[in-house]
């Protein structure tokens, strides 16, 4: 740690090196059991005495920022005085008003838990990570020499992915019309800044993806939800002045239906009407577990107003941090110097490790085996919403994904069922967040991907348990 003596300054060297010290232990750079530099060193490289640097130290140890040790030397005491405080001046920089009350969407909860049922998780345990390693250090090992990458994403992965979607999903791409990202929410905030203006007008699903809604709301856009019913978004009622619609319609985000095929064309010929833009993000569509996949907007479009937009957190990992963008030709070139002028390119390494992991067939391998485990949790939380569940919880249709959405029975309010569900144990989500313009249906998420298929009747269980000692004790004293 650097220490500044400033010779001229109206205080002492001591007392500044003093000072130094003790806001490096109250503030948390020194940590309880950190070894001080020894007086004799930090007085050489200061210029100053070993008197000077062992008076100072003698004062942190009178005063119980430090403990000297016999042989050891000085380190951090392991109870310094209660008066730890945060590193830095007082804050003189605030947040605009609209970033004033933010936080991080997605985050651990806030008490323990045994069982995790939140959406969006897929279960680590099965995750390739001996062979995804080995992946990863061999092309670091042979990417050595390597300079800064293309900013639409390697040539490698962009072509795979062109020829993973086709295969999987009949997208139509190509290595040129394919940018890669961090992630679907990368894409779509690229999308969104080469299309439009700020005070544009964007159509969302309502109830929807939160993440995207504030993300457009942060780009000065205005956000207007669209209701959806059994067959997907209610195209009648988007807003004649919106410039692009963001859409789920594989799985709809939280309510788990598939957008029928004739909202699917309708869609499609208002965005034509209208000179709009539609976003698809196709998440969750390799987890289906019934019914056979409609083909997606990106398909069936004509006139090239269709983005079609990915990721590999839940078909492989979060941690790997990539996504991916299929654009109407037009759109490549200027997003992918966009994408250059915020953070230059992809990460090499993992872009070129899982090109090999697509082009080898071992993507789609670890795909069917995570679907044959999701697809046995998604029957055992079906049953228990038809069974054990079912006086507390209706269950929305659904036949993929990684989650189900239910809506409370018996008149349990949702923050009631979620503080009794976390007082038993269970980390879950309400569905009342996901509402933005419409009136809130109070339900929860269940998500089952990142809990065992051993551990899930157990969760399920105790999540029965749960909701029932809620009801029992009756509503809560007005």
């Amino acid at each position: 740690m650097d220490l500044f003596l400033d010779p001229e300054a109206r205080k002492p060297l001591t007392e500044q090196l003093y000072e130094q010290l003790r806001r490096a232990i109250t503030g948390g750079r020194l940590q309880a059991g950190d070894r001080l530099v020894p007086s004799r060193r930090l007085a050489a490289e200061l210029g100053v005495s070993r008197q000077m640097v062992t008076t100072v130290y003698g004062r942190l140890v009178a005063e119980g920022y430090a403990e000297g040790h016999a042989g050891g030397g000085t380190k951090v005491a392991a109870a310094s005085p209660p008066e730890r405080q945060r590193a830095g001046p007082e804050a003189g920089l605030h947040p605009r008003r609209q970033f004033a009350s933010w936080s991080p969407y997605f985050g651990p909860p806030r008490t323990g838990y045994r069982f995790d049922l939140r959406v969006g998780l897929p279960d680590p345990a099965l995750f390739p990570a001996i062979l995804w390693r080995r992946r990863v250090a061999a092309s670091i090992e042979a990417g050595r020499r390597m300079h800064y990458g293309h900013p639409a994403g390697e040539s490698r992965l962009r072509r795979a992915i062109a020829e993973w979607v086709g295969r999987s999903r009949s997208v139509l791409a190509d290595r040129e019309t394919v940018v890669i990202t961090c992630g679907a929410q990368h894409a779509i905030d690229l999308v969104a800044r080469v299309l439009l203006e700020p005070g544009d007008t964007v159509a969302v699903e309502d109830p929807g993806y939160l993440p995207v809604v504030r993300l457009l709301g942060a780009l000065g856009l205005d956000v207007v939800g669209v209701p959806v019913d059994h067959q997907g978004l209610i195209v009648d009622q988007l807003p004649s002045a919106a410039r692009l619609v963001y859409v789920t319609p594989s799985h709809q985000f939280p309510l788990g239906m598939t957008m029928s095929m004739q909202r699917r064309r309708d869609l499609l010929r208002w965005a034509e009407h209208h000179d709009a833009a539609v976003i698809e993000d196709d998440y969750d569509t390799e987890f289906r577990y019934v019914d056979r996949p409609l083909e997606p907007l990106q398909t069936l479009d004509t006139n090239g107003r269709v983005v079609y937009v990915g990721s590999f957190s839940k078909t492989f990992s979060p941690s790997v941090r990539l996504g991916f963008a299929v654009l109407p030709r037009p759109l490549a070139e200027p997003i992918a110097a966009l994408r250059q002028l915020i953070d230059w390119h992809p990460p090499t390494a993992t872009q070129t490790a899982l090109a090999g992991f697509i082009d080898d067939g071992l993507l789609d391998k670890h795909i069917r085996r995570s679907r044959r485990v999701y697809a046995e949790r998604h029957h055992l939380l079906t049953q228990a919403l038809s069974g054990s569940l079912g006086g507390h919880l209706t269950a929305l249709p659904t036949n993929a994904g990684l989650h189900i959405a239910t809506i409370l029975r018996d008149g349990l309010r949702e923050n009631e069922a979620l503080l009794a569900a976390a007082r038993h144990g269970i980390a879950t989500v309400g569905l009342t967040d996901y509402f933005h313009t419409f009136p809130a249906r109070h339900g929860l998420l269940l998500g089952f991907g990142a809990v065992s298929t051993t551990d899930l009747p157990a969760a399920l269980r105790t999540l029965g348990v749960a909701l029932a000692s809620q009801i029992s004790a009756g509503p809560p004293d007005r």
